[in-house]
């Protein structure tokens, strides 16, 4: 087996000796922006449902084709990497995400399901670069055996996105107006229904825009920075080439991506319908704004679970804090079922206190020990977000035919897999050169 060069040993020495504060700090403001524009999404849900008189199973197709790019980008994206490097990935994927919050204009002057649609899919696919990028470059930028918790820490910037979200969200997209009924809809013209949908769908130009700017700005931001190179992933050289060496080989990253697909699934469908749920009589009879509120309660608790998870995960194994958080979260969520009412709500809202540990953790075990293979690895467990897309639309079609409140079934199975991979399935066999 050959061994580095002493150029790169010399200089992954003097890289652990680096400050890589300041570069942790200017990444932490792209998860709190993907955070951010991600979880709007859970506000559009209810928002295009009522314009466009969609159902649930029709309505999830905003999540299916948000969550579809990642899939169909992830690989590309890992080839972008290779030939531009992860510092102008990053900056590519701002762009692009600016490109894709644009689009929401023209969407809603018209206003089109299908161009939101589209919007959301270039706004996904920018995000694809940023999370193929951004996650294996924070997880090496520093101690190997704290990866879990630096990607914590800057994911709990992410989930302050995701929790100031519902409010911005709330407040700009969903208006005080009373909708009119599905009997008042069917009563007006073709006339008078165009302007009403056109009224309504005209309140997400705003705050689209100012999101276009933000990510045109912050584009800039990330440009002018100088990231450290890290030569982990960004000097070939820096890896003996094993011939036959596949990433498919390594059970840990395979049942990982598994993890990340099932996980990001159960957290966009409970998300996804957490507005509708709390509108519900038997729940929380809420109107939309103020549901949109408690929207904020779930993401909030993500935020103060990735700090907590952070200290946590640099005294306890990874792979154990993941099994638990899973079993808690699989336990709220069978609560919410078979109860109704604040019992109902605040159970399900819990769940993302306990979510939060649960991606930058599965995804750190997952290309744990990789080596050369990481970048390859990343766009697999990044492919895997798919999982957001597959099943919302499964718990769609559940809340059409058995109801929305029996439907959250589909997430407590989820979350017992992620038990399994916390405890089991992470264990690395092999180790990648």
């Amino acid at each position: 087996m050959a061994l580095p060069s002493t150029n790169n040993t010399t200089q992954q020495q003097a890289g652990n000796g680096r400050n890589y504060g300041p570069a942790l700090v200017v990444l932490s403001t792209v998860f709190f922006m993907w955070g951010f524009v991600t979880v709007l999404n859970d506000i559009l849900v209810p928002h295009l449902k009522a314009i466009f008189e969609l159902n649930y199973t029709q309505i999830m197709l905003i999540q299916f084709t948000f969550f579809s790019a990642y899939f169909l980008v992830s690989m590309p994206a890992a080839k972008v990497i290779s030939m531009i490097g992860y510092h102008k990935t990053i900056v590519l994927g701002l762009g692009v995400m600016a490109c894709g919050a644009l689009l929401f204009i023209p969407a809603a002057s018209l206003p089109s399901y299908g161009l939101f649609l589209a919007a959301l899919y270039i706004l996904a696919s920018g995000m694809t670069l940023l999370q193929v990028s951004a996650n294996p470059y924070v997880a090496v930028l520093g101690a190997p055996e704290k990866a879990s918790s630096r990607l914590n820490l800057v994911q709990a910037l992410n989930s302050l996105g995701t929790t100031v979200g519902p409010w911005f969200g709330g407040a700009l997209i969903l208006s005080g107006r009373t909708a009119p009924t599905t009997e008042a809809l069917r009563a007006m013209t073709v006339d008078q229904l165009q302007a009403h949908r056109l009224l309504e769908a005209s309140s997400v130009k705003l705050p689209y825009i100012g999101i276009a700017l933000l990510l045109g700005a912050l584009a800039l931001l990330i440009a002018k920075f100088k990231f450290p190179t890290l030569t982990q992933i960004e000097d070939p050289s820096h890896h003996t080439h094993v011939v036959g060496d596949s990433v498919w080989k390594h059970s840990h990253l395979v049942l990982g991506a598994v993890g990340i697909f099932v996980y990001v699934g159960a957290e966009v469908a409970i998300g996804s319908f957490l507005v509708n749920y709390f509108m519900q009589p038997d729940i929380g009879g809420l109107n939309a704004q103020t549901a949109a509120r408690y929207v904020s309660m779930y993401w909030g608790g993500a935020m103060v679970g990735r700090f907590v998870g952070s200290a946590v995960l640099q005294k306890v194994g990874t792979g154990k804090v993941v099994g638990v958080a899973a079993i808690v979260a699989c336990l709220l969520v069978t609560t919410s079922i078979m109860t109704t009412g604040h019992v109902a709500m605040w159970s399900i809202i819990l769940v993302g206190l306990f979510n939060s540990i649960m991606f930058p953790s599965i995804f750190t075990l997952g290309i744990a020990k990789l080596g050369r293979l990481t970048g390859k690895g990343s766009g697999i467990m990044i492919a895997a977000i798919v999982g957001g897309a597959i099943i919302p639309v499964a718990q769609g079609a559940l809340a059409d035919s058995i109801g929305l409140h029996t439907a959250f079934f589909l997430p407590a199975i989820c979350y017992l897999y992620i038990m399994f991979y916390g405890f089991v399935g992470s264990k690395v066999k092999g180790e990648a050169q």
